[in-house]
């Protein structure tokens, strides 16, 4: 019976052995699936559609609701090439924070100046993403993240 097992088991092996070779020299190796390629999206997840609110500037000409839609650049925005360059520019940021819509973060230390009481809102699509941001001139921080956004947002002072 010991016997037997053993033949059983060398023969197995045997058989077993051979078979990559044999398969290798009958037929190739099939070759691996391809790494699955991400979808591409299309241009619509860079265009951006934005509506720009721009109130209590103190200047009629900056006052007002501005459509701006880049690539390519339209809408009824005053300088809508020039603010989408801005954006395109924003997109690339040393720093990392690639989202110029972001609010003033709660624990930051701000002067406490008062920029004017120009008041902004942009809704829209920037970048395939929602954006409903508000802006301000409360203070220093506030200041320095509208002048960010400048030409997209008016110069006021």
């Amino acid at each position: 019976m010991l016997r037997r097992l053993a033949l059983t088991a060398a023969a197995s092996f045997a058989v077993l052995s051979a078979a990559p070779s044999a398969l290798a020299a009958t037929a190739p190796l099939p070759l691996s699936l391809p790494l699955p390629v991400p979808v591409l999206q299309g241009d619509d997840a860079r265009n951006s559609e934005l509506t720009v609110t721009v109130s209590g500037s103190g200047d009629r000409a900056a006052d007002g609701v501005y459509e701006l839609k880049c690539s390519p650049a339209g809408g009824n925005h005053p300088v809508a090439r020039q603010a989408c360059d801005r954006l395109t520019e924003l997109a690339k940021p040393a720093d990392g924070a690639a989202d110029p819509f972001r609010p003033v973060p709660s624990d930051a230390m701000c002067t406490q100046q008062f920029g004017g009481s120009a008041t902004a809102r942009i809704t829209g699509t920037w970048q395939g993403q929602r954006v409903d941001a508000s802006f301000d001139r409360t203070n220093g921080c506030e200041i320095a993240r509208w002048n960010n956004l400048r030409p997209v947002l008016p110069n006021v002072r």
